[in-house]
């Protein structure tokens, strides 16, 4: 017999990691396509707003001032620069999704991830390999001794 309960997923803090060209946004939407009860964070940004972005939605596009702010009082989980702009992860939201027993998908880059986990060590950390990455294999180099 199942319940509601024992068909949900547990509520827990997971962070997708890799670096450009690791496919993580393909992960993420093939997952909550899977799993439509995860949540993705709106990530905030200093950057203008583009095209066809809708505030709130695509990214919170906040003043530098107010990003500044929120940044100073820890407000954000994790944050970063790129360029003349700034992206982070609003901590709030994060929170009370977790509070409320709903899991959250964070993906981000390999520092976003590190800081995150720094500050969160309960977070589940998946670092994700571009395609066809292979591991560096030792040099099995020859030593002559003379």
């Amino acid at each position: 017999m199942s319940t509601d309960d024992e068909a949900r997923p547990a509520a827990r803090l997971t962070v997708l990691a890799g670096p450009s060209g690791a496919g993580a946004d393909r992960v993420v939407e093939l997952f909550r396509a899977r799993l439509p009860s995860v949540w993705t964070p709106v990530p905030a940004t200093t950057r203008a707003r583009r095209a066809g972005e809708v505030d709130g939605v695509d990214r919170c596009f906040l003043d530098p001032a107010e990003f500044d702010r929120l940044a100073a009082a820890g407000e954000l989980l994790e944050w970063a620069r790129t360029g003349p702009y700034r992206r982070g992860t609003p901590a709030r939201p994060v929170r009370c999704r977790l509070a409320a027993g709903q899991p959250v998908l964070l993906p981000l880059d390999l520092p976003g991830a590190l800081a995150l986990r720094a500050a969160w060590p309960d977070a589940r950390l998946v670092l994700l390999a571009p395609p066809g990455w292979r591991p560096a294999r030792p040099s099995r180099r020859r030593r002559t001794i003379s």
